[in-house]
């Protein structure tokens, strides 16, 4: 094992993992070591026709691979965290500890309350495209009331393809089979973060996996949401609970 953490970061379907991770990487700074994973679903201009997740695990598996890392820890963010989880769950020994931050979904069979959130929230998507996908996308999922910042410059082609890449995850999330009881049998700790602005179905999901791992954490965050910037989220305070987790979780696993 490393003198330092090994952690690979896996970014959601907004910003890449530079953009996400930069935050967090300036606090933590040394000690630990980032080794940074796109999606795949935005390797090419446009999602593949068969894109799904398997090929996002399976492409993580290589990537920690090519870095040579036989284990390592796992920061995720939103669908960068549905993706973590699948992994965990099939890949467990190759995970020293799970970080998330308001994974997009939980893979596996839904709750009816998980149900009724993602139809609702799929029916408002439904023929929306560009502008409007990604207004009503960000809308539907802080709470009521909150005021969201207008986007400001020009999009950015790398952004452009964002619309096309959430749809394409959203239709590839419900595809893939997994059984959530396999988490049941993960080792490593689990720390779940997410904000007191998001919308509750964000704490829903914290009280499944809490019922799911045997060693979790659950931290809500005051006056943060799915949406701000990074750094509102991957605070000096956040860092420092990760580097505790992820010292945690090594000398656990030696």
């Amino acid at each position: 094992m490393s003198d330092w953490p090994q952690v690979i970061c896996i970014p959601g379907s907004v910003a890449p993992a530079a953009l996400r991770y930069g935050p967090l990487m300036n606090h933590v700074g040394d000690d630990a070591e980032f080794h940074l994973k796109d999606l795949e679903v935005y390797r090419e201009s446009a999602p593949p026709a068969d894109y799904s997740i398997e090929e996002e695990v399976e492409a993580l598996d290589r990537f920690a691979d090519s870095k040579s890392l036989d284990s390592f820890h796992l920061v995720a963010y939103s669908g960068g965290g549905f993706i973590s989880l699948a992994f965990g769950g099939i890949h467990r020994q190759r995970v020293i500890s799970l970080s998330l931050f308001e994974p997009a979904r939980i893979p596996g069979e839904l709750t009816d309350e998980e149900s009724a959130f993602f139809s609702e929230l799929e029916s408002k998507l439904r023929g929306l495209q560009g502008d409007q996908f990604m207004a009503m996308f960000v809308r539907e999922q802080v709470k009521a009331g909150v005021q969201l910042s207008p986007p400001t410059g020009p999009v950015s082609p790398e952004m452009r393809k964002r619309p096309a890449g959430i749809a394409a995850l959203v239709r590839a999330f419900p595809e893939f089979h997994f059984d959530r009881n396999d988490l049941r049998s993960c080792a490593f700790p689990v720390f779940y973060a997410y904000g007191d602005l998001s919308h509750e179905e964000q704490a829903v999901k914290a009280g499944i996996l809490a019922r799911l791992f045997p060693d979790i954490r659950v931290q809500r965050f005051a006056g943060i949401h799915h949406f701000v910037p990074p750094e509102m989220i991957y605070t000096s305070e956040y860092a420092r609970s990760l580097l505790e987790h992820w010292r945690r979780a090594e000398q656990s696993a030696r």
